[in-house]
């Protein structure tokens, strides 16, 4: 299954280390030991090359530990339920595109910093749409839209972005993989609270869309087309819209910006790896889901157009 994330058996590795090692060793002369048949069996156990790269989001509240222990104490709180409404829009907004995933998936694979954390997709565009979701649920709280009162006594919330694809892997429960190490770095990286993707993602929208330029003109029917979307169910296509992809072009709603540009490398296990600014324009038409009679169209950026290095 192409969208399998690998376990890794404890007890197996285990098992191959007990019939081709040795726990504890202890002799009066120390030789190094010939390795080359435990790495063979431990290669053919973990079967790396079987290990499906993810898109992993990061997201981080900027200089949590700055605000007062009283608010510090309210704003996990508050990011979990922007989570959950941000999760609940990304299945709203775009049936076909998350249609295998629910609240409860997205959740399990959730990586908690504590001010922040590490979301775990199928490819960059999940991520991406997460994040410009999330950003439209954010701008609601600033403007006091969201639990405007809880906005008044914490105040406002600012959050850095970084998207990256690679490798990732399950080991007891826990993901791991440089998918997730890359993008703990560069969020460490960057204090000017933008939206920052690496090499690996560049290239997957540049082979699947032309480049992160064109996605304020495709249409859900372009997106249909890219390869990883193949095996959707088309169902959802005819049934219903997609509310930043439409059935036409068009300038009124969706992306209606898109900006990247190349800002500096940082190291990762000895290979530079190349890291992009992008800032995207939204816009997003919204009905309160307890007044259908209130709505509001908003406008938000993704990320900010600063490319000063990272």
């Amino acid at each position: 299954m192409k969208n399998h994330i690998k376990s890794l058996d404890h007890e197996a590795i285990r098992t191959i280390l007990m019939a081709n090692d040795k726990r504890v060793i202890f002799e009066k002369t120390n030789v190094v030991p010939d390795e080359m048949e435990l790495l063979a069996e431990l290669e053919n156990c973990i079967g790396i090359k079987d290990i499906n790269p993810k898109s992993v989001l990061g997201l981080d509240i900027y200089q949590y530990s700055s605000y007062g222990e009283f608010e510090q104490m309210l704003i996990p709180f508050l990011f979990k339920t922007i989570l959950n409404t941000t999760i609940d829009l990304c299945i709203e907004n775009h049936p076909f595109i998350f249609q295998n995933y629910t609240r409860e998936n997205i959740l399990k694979s959730f990586i908690s910093t504590g001010d922040g954390g590490f979301l775990i997709f199928d490819t960059p565009l999940h991520s991406l749409l997460f994040a410009c979701n999330y950003a439209i649920v954010l701008r609601i709280y600033n403007a006091f839209h969201f639990f405007p009162r809880l906005r008044k006594i914490i105040g406002g919330i600012s959050t850095r972005y970084a998207i990256t694809f690679d490798k990732i892997y399950r080991f007891d429960d826990n993901h791991y993989g440089r998918a997730i190490i890359n993008n703990s770095r560069i969020l460490s990286r960057d204090s000017l609270n933008r939206c920052l993707i690496d090499e690996h993602v560049h290239r997957w929208f540049t082979v699947n869309m032309d480049g992160m330029e064109n996605l304020q003109v495709l249409t859900i029917d372009d997106i249909a087309h890219i390869q990883d979307f193949s095996e959707y169910d088309v169902l959802p296509l005819a049934t219903r819209s997609d509310k930043i992809f439409g059935r036409e072009s068009s300038r009124r709603e969706g992306i209606i910006n898109s900006d990247i540009l190349k800002i500096g490398k940082i190291k990762a296990k000895e290979t530079d790896i190349s890291i992009y600014n992008l800032h995207l324009q939204v816009c997003l038409s919204l009905v309160n889901n307890d007044d259908e009679s209130q709505n509001k169209i908003v406008t938000v950026s993704l990320g900010n157009l600063n490319t000063t290095g990272i």
